[in-house]
């Protein structure tokens, strides 16, 4: 609501693009911290996951997502190196498109895969436009 006052109003556009800078950054890391915490509810399912797809090193992989959408995601909230940790996740939300999703006959699998690209051109207007000011980047320049 305060965004929308804001701008409807004609001032305080700042005000309003750092909330909303931020406010982005919290919600496309709510997909990637679930995932994680879900794969390490559930690793075995996730390994064997991994496996049926042919990714060699199930485990390192399991790990590895992990660490990536958890780290990851709580980076991108806080607005910690922010253009870089967006940048590694539009990689590997790419890069599990390809290699879990791209059965475009199955059409939840067409859907999975355009949400993962979607997500990677989202994380690409973070790179583009940074953290904005309520961010540790901001604090830190």
């Amino acid at each position: 609501m305060a965004v929308a006052t804001a701008l409807d109003k004609g001032h305080s556009s700042a005000t309003a693009t750092n909330i909303a800078a931020a406010a982005g950054r919290v919600l496309i890391s709510a997909i990637f911290i679930l995932s994680g915490i879900s794969k390490l509810a559930a690793p075995a399912a996730t390994i064997g996951y991994i496996d049926a797809v042919g990714l060699p090193f199930a485990p390192l992989a399991l790990a590895a997502a992990v660490a990536i959408e958890v780290v990851g995601g709580l980076a991108l909230i806080a607005g910690f190196k922010t253009r870089w940790v967006a940048g590694v996740l539009a990689l590997f939300s790419v890069v599990t498109a390809i290699a879990f999703h791209a059965n475009f006959a199955d059409q939840n699998q067409f859907i999975h895969f355009f949400k993962n690209i979607a997500m990677a051109g989202g994380l690409l207007q973070i790179v583009a436009f940074g953290a904005g000011a309520l961010s540790l980047d901001a604090r830190r320049a």
